[in-house]
């Protein structure tokens, strides 16, 4: 068990010594951006770590985007992350493929439409996943991704054969 997975057991488990900003647990005013980002940036791995597993919304946006990959994915785990947020991060193209595939495999955040239709909107998005839920979307979306120049090539492709094979298609 490595040093980060210490830590995160320690933290899930109540029984960490890490210490963080009260104000980026709780649930409150918002801070000024630019300092919030300097914090973070200032902060260890440990404290980080905690600020995934336990931060407000505020030190959530900003963690998914940081450098350390364990860091964006303990972000997930969070129990407080909300669908708009999960919505945010299936949508951007910024987040990475194993992020997108975490939020694939979670059937409770699956239920969403507006997070499976952007899950398959997404180039990011791992392929197979991305074509194992389109089967789920609706005749018209389904038909948008067809004629996407934003989606890869396979996704079209297989958009445009679902529009052929179903009852009134092509």
């Amino acid at each position: 068990m490595g040093d980060e997975d210490r830590i995160v057991e320690a933290v899930e488990s109540g029984k960490d010594d890490v210490v963080v900003p009260t104000s980026l647990v709780d649930d409150g005013p918002a801070q000024g951006e630019q300092s919030l980002v300097l914090r973070l940036r200032e902060m260890g791995v440990p404290q980080r770590i905690k600020l995934a597993l336990r931060g407000n919304r505020e030190a959530r946006v900003h963690l998914v985007r940081d450098n350390n990959a364990v860091i964006r994915r303990l972000v997930l785990r969070n129990p407080r992350i909300t669908e708009d947020e999960l919505l945010a991060i299936a949508k951007t193209r910024a987040a990475d493929d194993e992020l997108l595939r975490t939020i694939a495999e979670n059937r409770d955040w699956t239920k969403s439409y507006q997070i499976r239709h952007a899950l398959v909107t997404n180039p990011k998005t791992p392929i197979t996943v991305a074509l194992r839920m389109m089967s789920s979307l609706l005749d018209r979306d389904v038909r948008r991704i067809a004629k996407s120049k934003n989606v890869p090539a396979t996704v079209a492709g297989q958009a445009k054969r679902m529009i052929l094979r179903r009852p009134g298609g092509g």
